[in-house]
């Protein structure tokens, strides 16, 4: 039952899968409201915090989540993509979707879907679409008291747009489906700050000015207060080691000492984001106490982003999938490993930490064809010594070739191999490397599967100075 499930899932466009038109009619809510209405409208019956972002909005996600969860609160989160199984997607405090579950809320939703798509007044459900009404059928079933849900892509016209949340969050905004969203900053904040209803509150990340300058403008017109992360709410590093990251945050509420087990500076703002919405809902009468946002977010799971996975030789996954995420990927490289640019070391700079002292850093790549490929590389290239390009099994996958051409451009000698397995075997040669493996979650989540994940992360090692944001 479960895998006929998947297989329905799959049969409708999945546009995870093929190149999103640019045509904004291919992205049309009505469809969405008019099969959650025939379902007796299940996305209203649970309060909603939704995310939006271009980088790190998963990351809020799982944290407002665990943290509501630690409240005392039944919570649904609802992310995406998967890494390894489609029950990843929809879950309830901290526990996924059963196999029965998901097979059982298709079984129950099929028949007005395909009601929907008999009409098509607003076009076909696409398997996005579907998902997400799967989710909130889910949770109502469960009763959750909160729905935590990340916009897919955009906002504007995503399937969670459907609700009006008790907050509204924006994590970083750069460059990502320039194609759909607009080829400029300004045009992509635009779509993203469309999750910002009337009257309700707006979270930010720090963002670049042209972002902000949009984002205001959205609040304005929306009679909707913003808080600011880096003004309203600060953050100052306590230090990190293998398994995570100290903190202390300023919020406007109250001060929480928080440990979370997340590397990676940009986690820390997304920490400082996610006490920021919670502040919020507190200040709105919901009971989330400073106690359990600080036992949330240290029991946040939140895998393949910057995620160690073994020891000997040390590799780390992360799913770095546009420039501005590859570049945060370079700078947790050089913040927790001390990794120094090709540049630096042709000019005799040795790494910074004594611990681990690596022979080679080893770069294990597989990007999606509709990215900004030249924009990751040109981040990323500078700090290996040897670079492995590969594919996913995904069809929107980059082939090598082209993958390995774009490296060639920075001088790059990059080896292909043909599938992300045989990409991690030729890396797991040197016993004394650090192999980081990125680009798309695709990549990652095959990659994880081949890596023995059950091999313990010391708990000494790296530590790092203390920064902040004031």
């Amino acid at each position: 039952m479960y895998q006929q499930a998947i297989d329905y899932l799959s049969s409708y466009t999945d546009y995870e899968k093929m190149p999103m038109p640019h045509d904004p009619a291919f992205y049309d809510l009505r469809r969405v409201e008019e099969l959650l209405g025939q379902l007796g409208n299940p996305h209203l019956k649970a309060r909603s915090v939704h995310i939006t972002g271009t980088n790190g909005k998963g990351s809020v996600a799982a944290m407002v989540a665990s943290a509501l969860t630690a409240s005392g609160y039944t919570t649904g989160l609802y992310t995406s993509p998967h890494l390894h199984t489609w029950r990843e997607r929809i879950q309830v405090s901290g526990e996924l979707i059963s196999e029965e579950e998901l097979a059982a809320t298709v079984a129950k939703v099929k028949p007005e879907v395909e009601a929907v798509n008999r009409r098509a007044t607003y076009g076909l459900i696409t398997t996005f679409e579907l998902l997400t009404v799967l989710a909130f059928v889910y949770f109502e079933s469960r009763k959750v008291d909160f729905q935590v849900l990340e916009v897919g892509m955009g906002g504007r016209f995503d399937a969670t747009s459907v609700i009006t949340p008790e907050v509204s969050i924006l994590t970083s905004i750069s460059y990502d489906h320039t194609q759909v969203l607009g080829n400029t900053l300004a045009k992509i904040a635009a779509e993203k700050a469309a999750i910002i209803k009337p009257g309700v509150t707006a979270v930010i990340s720090p963002q670049v000015g042209e972002v902000t300058e949009v984002i205001e403008g959205a609040c304005l017109s929306n009679k909707a207060r913003l808080i600011r992360v880096g003004s309203d709410v600060t953050w100052q590093s306590l230090g990190f080691d293998l398994t995570g990251q100290q903190l202390q945050v300023r919020g406007r509420l109250g001060s929480y000492k928080l440990s979370i087990p997340l590397l990676g500076q940009h986690q820390l703002d997304n920490a400082a984001t996610a006490v920021a919405a919670l502040e919020v809902l507190s200040e709105k009468g919901f009971n989330v106490p400073a106690g359990s946002i600080i036992r949330g977010l240290a029991r946040v799971y939140w895998p393949g982003r910057f995620q160690i996975l073994r020891r000997h030789p040390l590799v780390l996954v992360d799913g770095a999938h546009n420039p501005g995420a590859a570049r945060k990927l370079r700078q947790a490289l050089e913040q927790h490993f001390g990794l120094v640019t090709r540049h630096n070391r042709q000019a005799g700079s040795r790494n910074s930490f004594p611990y681990p002292d690596f022979d080679r850093a080893v770069l294990v790549t597989g990007i999606s064809g509709d990215k900004d490929v030249a924009g990751i590389v040109a981040e990323l290239y500078p700090l290996f010594d040897r670079v492995i390009v590969t594919r996913s099994l995904n069809p929107r996958a980059m082939a090598p070739a082209l993958l390995k051409a774009e490296f060639a451009r920075h001088g790059v000698e990059a080896e292909i191999a043909e599938g992300v397995p045989t990409a991690v075997s030729l890396a797991l040669a040197g016993n004394r490397d650090l192999i980081c493996i990125t680009g798309s979650l695709f990549v990652v989540g095959e990659a994880i599967e081949q890596v023995n994940m059950r091999v313990p992360v010391s708990d000494h090692g790296l530590r790092g100075k203390p920064t902040g944001t004031s």
